[in-house]
C-alpha cells in the first residue's frame, strides 16, 4: 500500500493559513477487489477491510515525514509544495477612477 506525503493547500473559501502548516502522510487505497468498499446492508454505511486508509499522520517538516516512511518501510509518493498565489486587494479599489467597468 502506497502512501502520499503532501502539504495541504488552502481551500478556496478559507482566508487563514491554519491547516497549511503541517506535512501529511496518508495512505492511498489500492484498487484490489478484496479491499474494495462495500455498503453495509443494515446502516447503508460504506466500509472496507483496509483500515490503513483511515490513518492520517501530521508532521511539522517534510524530512520528518519522509524519514518516518523510510524507517517503517512504507513506499511513498512525495507531492511538492504548491506556491501560494496571493492577490492583494483593497476595498478602495472598487471606487478608483481607473477601474474597468
Amino acid at each position: 500500500m502506497n502512501a502520499r506525503i503532501y502539504k495541504p493547500s488552502r481551500h478556496t473559501m478559507q482566508v487563514g493559513r491554519a491547516k497549511m502548516k503541517n506535512w501529511i502522510l496518508d495512505y492511498c487505497p489500492d484498487g484490489s477487489p478484496e479491499h474494495k468498499r462495500h455498503i453495509d446492508p443494515l446502516m447503508s454505511w460504506t466500509s472496507t477491510t483496509q483500515t490503513h486508509t483511515q490513518i492520517r499522520l501530521k508532521f511539522s517538516t517534510q524530512k520528518e515525514a519522509i524519514s518516518y516512511a523510510e524507517n517503517n518501510g512504507i513506499p511513498y509518493t512525495l507531492i511538492p509544495e504548491q506556491p501560494l498565489n496571493q492577490t492583494i486587494k483593497a476595498y478602495a479599489n472598487n471606487f478608483s477612477h481607473d477601474r474597468l467597468t
